[in-house]
C-alpha cells in the first residue's frame, strides 16, 4: 500500500504542479478581481452537471461490468464488451448533451442565483463563459468512461496522464487563446483541456478495437443496474458540488475577489489532499475489496487503521508546515503583479484556515472508500450530507458573526495578523469548509468503529501523538529559520521568498525526522523501507484513473 500510494502521489503531484502554474498565471494576469470571480463561478454548473450525471458511469462502476463481459478476450467476449460499451456511450452522451442544451437555454436565469452579488456586465460574462464550458462535462464524462477501457488493458500511464494534459490545455488557453479572444479564451482553454483529456486515450481504444459507437440496441436492464449502483455515490458527490455552489454564491456578496481567492487557495489545499488523502485511499481500495470478499473483517479493519496512520503521518506535519509557511506559499504561487499585497495577506489566511481541515478531509476519503469496498454507499452519503449541511450553516453563521460581533473578527485579525486588511468576512467560508470536513470525519469514524469493533485504534492514537509532537518541533524550527533568514534574504524578490520558504521547510522537516527516529516511529521506518524498495518501480494499482475523477 505504501509504495502504491507514493507512486500515485507522484503522478498526482505532477498534475497539481501544473494546476498551481495555471493559477499563478491567472493571478499574474488578472489578480483577485472581477474576471477571476466570473471565471471560477462559470465552472459551477458544468461541474455540477459532471458529478450529477457523468459519474453515473464512473470507472469504479463500469470496470467490473466491462471486465466481466470481456472475459478471456476472444472474439465472442470482445463483441459482448463492445456492445456493452456502445450502450453506455450512447446513453451517457445523449443524456449529457440533452441536459447541457437545457442548461444552455436557462443559463441567464441560473446565473442570477449562482452569483447574486454580480452586476449586469459580470452576469452577462458569466452566462457566456458557462455556456462554452458546458461542453467540458460532456467530453470529460465520455473520457472517464474511456478510462475504464484503458485500465482494463492496464494502460495506467495514459489514465494518469489525462489530468496532466487537461491542465496543459487550460494553460494554453491562458497563454495563446486569451490574447486573441480575451477572457473567453480562458473558457476555450478549458474545452481544449477536456478534448486533450479524451484524445490521449483514443490510441489505446483504437489499438484494442474498442472505439465506441452510437447504437439503438440498448438493454435498459443493464443500464438500470449501473445507475442503481452509482446513484448513492453520485448523490454524495452532487451534495458536495452543491455546497460549493452555495459557498460561491455567498462569496459573490462578500466583495470583489472573494470568489477568486476562495478558489485559488482551495486549489492550494487540493495539492496535499490529492497527494496524501486520495492516493492512500485509492491504493487501499483493491486490498479492502479483497479482504471483504474473503470475509476477513479483522484484516479489513487493520488495513483501514494502517492507511489512517499513514495519512495522519503525512497530513499533520503538512498542516503545521502550511500554517507556518502560509505567506511564503501564497507569495510564491500567487503573489505577483496583479495580485496585490492585501490579496496576498487574505489568501495566506485562507490557506491556514483551509489546511486546518486537511487531516479530516484526507481521512474522509479513506473511510468513504472503505464503505464502498463493502458495498455500503448509504452510510457515506448520509455522513457527507450532514457534513455539507453543517458547512453551509456555519458559513452563514460566521459571516453574520464577522459583521455583528467585534470579538469574532478580532480573533482572526490577531491570530492571522490581518490588521488593516478588508473583506475579512470571506474568511468565514474556508473556516466553515474545514470544520465541515472535520465533522464529516468524526461522524464516519464513529460509525466505522461501531461497524468494525475489531478495529484497533491504539496504533492510530500513537501515530497521532508522535506525529503531533514531531510537528510541533517542525513548526518551531521552521518559524525560527524564517525569522533568521528574513534578515539575510531579500524579501521583495521571488527568489528571496522562495529560498526563505525552502530553507525553513527543510530545516523543520529534518528536525521532525530526527524526533520521529528517536521515538522509533513505525511510519518513518516504513517510509525508509519504501525508498529502499524503489517505490517508483511498483506496478500501479488498478484504479489509478480515479485520481482525476475524484
Amino acid at each position: 500500500m505504501n509504495e502504491a500510494a507514493l507512486l500515485l502521489g507522484l503522478f498526482t503531484f505532477i498534475s497539481q504542479l501544473l494546476g498551481l502554474l495555471r493559477d499563478r498565471m491567472l493571478a499574474t494576469v488578472y489578480g483577485a478581481g472581477h474576471t477571476l470571480d466570473v471565471y471560477y463561478t462559470a465552472f459551477n454548473i458544468p461541474d455540477f452537471l459532471y458529478v450529477s450525471i457523468a459519474t453515473l458511469a464512473a470507472i469504479t462502476v463500469l470496470l467490473p461490468y466491462l471486465s466481466e463481459r470481456y472475459g478471456s478476450g476472444d472474439a465472442e467476449h470482445h463483441a459482448r464488451a463492445q456492445k456493452f460499451l456502445n450502450q453506455v456511450f450512447t446513453v451517457l452522451f445523449s443524456f449529457l448533451a440533452f441536459v447541457s442544451v437545457i442548461l444552455f437555454i436557462i443559463m441567464p436565469f441560473l446565473a442570477k442565483w449562482l452569483a447574486p452579488g454580480f452586476d449586469h456586465a459580470q452576469t452577462a460574462q458569466l452566462v457566456m463563459m458557462s455556456r462554452v464550458m458546458l461542453v467540458q462535462p460532456i467530453i470529460v464524462g465520455i473520457s472517464n468512461m474511456f478510462s475504464s477501457v484503458t485500465q482494463m488493458f492496464r494502460k495506467f500511464f495514459v489514465a494518469a496522464l489525462s489530468p496532466v494534459v487537461y491542465n496543459l490545455g487550460i494553460i494554453f488557453g491562458i497563454v495563446a487563446l486569451r490574447p486573441i479572444f480575451g477572457v473567453m479564451g480562458l473558457a476555450y482553454g478549458v474545452v481544449l483541456g477536456a478534448i486533450l483529456h479524451l484524445v490521449i486515450q483514443l490510441p489505446v481504444l483504437a489499438h484494442h478495437k474498442f472505439i465506441p459507437k452510437f447504437t439503438l440496441d440498448i438493454s435498459w436492464k443493464e443500464i438500470r443496474s449501473i445507475v442503481l449502483v452509482s446513484i448513492p455515490r453520485t448523490i454524495g458527490l452532487s451534495v458536495s458540488s452543491l455546497s460549493g455552489v452555495i459557498l460561491t454564491a455567498m462569496a459573490s456578496l462578500l466583495g470583489t475577489g472573494s470568489i477568486a481567492i476562495f478558489n485559488l487557495t482551495n486549489n492550494i489545499l487540493n495539492v496535499p489532499v490529492g497527494i496524501v488523502g486520495i492516493s492512500y485511499s485509492i491504493a487501499s481500495f483493491p486490498v479492502l475489496v479483497k479482504f471483504f470478499q474473503n470475509n476477513e473483517k479483522d484484516k479489513f479493519a487493520d488495513h483501514i487503521i494502517e492507511a489512517a496512520q499513514k495519512i495522519i503521518f503525512w497530513s499533520v506535519p503538512i498542516t503545521v508546515l502550511f500554517i507556518v509557511l502560509r505567506a511564503q506559499i501564497v507569495r510564491i504561487i500567487l503573489g505577483t503583479h496583479s495580485f496585490s499585497w492585501n490579496d496576498t495577506r487574505i489568501a495566506a489566511a485562507c490557506v491556514a484556515l483551509f489546511v486546518v481541515g486537511l487531516v479530516g478531509q484526507s481521512l474522509v476519503y479513506l473511510l468513504v472508500r472503505g464503505y464502498y469496498a463493502i458495498g455500503n454507499t448509504k452510510t457515506p452519503l448520509i455522513m457527507n450530507f450532514l457534513g455539507e449541511a453543517v458547512t453551509v450553516i456555519l458559513a452563514v453563521l460566521f459571516v453574520w458573526m464577522f459583521r455583528h460581533t467585534a470579538w469574532f473578527g478580532g480573533m482572526f485579525i490577531n491570530v492571522l495578523r490581518l490588521h488593516g486588511v478588508p473583506q475579512l468576512e470571506m474568511l468565514a467560508l474556508p473556516f466553515a469548509f474545514s470544520l465541515g470536513n472535520i465533522l464529516n470525519f468524526f461522524l464516519l469514524w464513529y460509525v466505522f468503529i461501531r461497524d468494525f469493533p475489531e478495529a484497533r485504534v491504539a496504533p492510530v492514537v500513537r501515530t497521532t501523538l508522535e506525529t503531533s509532537f514531531a510537528s510541533i518541533i517542525l513548526g518551531v524550527a521552521s518559524y525560527g529559520t524564517l525569522q533568521l533568514f528574513a534578515n539575510i534574504l531579500n524579501q521583495n524578490t521571488f527568489w528571496g521568498i522562495f529560498f526563505q520558504g525552502i530553507i525553513a521547510g527543510f530545516v523543520g522537516v529534518c528536525a521532525a525526522i530526527v524526533v520521529l527516529v528517536l521515538l522509533k516511529n513505525k511510519d518513518i521506518r516504513d517510509f525508509g523501507q519504501s525508498l529502499k524498495r524503489k517505490f517508483w518501480r511498483v506496478a500501479v494499482v488498478q484504479n489509478i484513473g480515479e485520481v482525476d475523477e475524484t
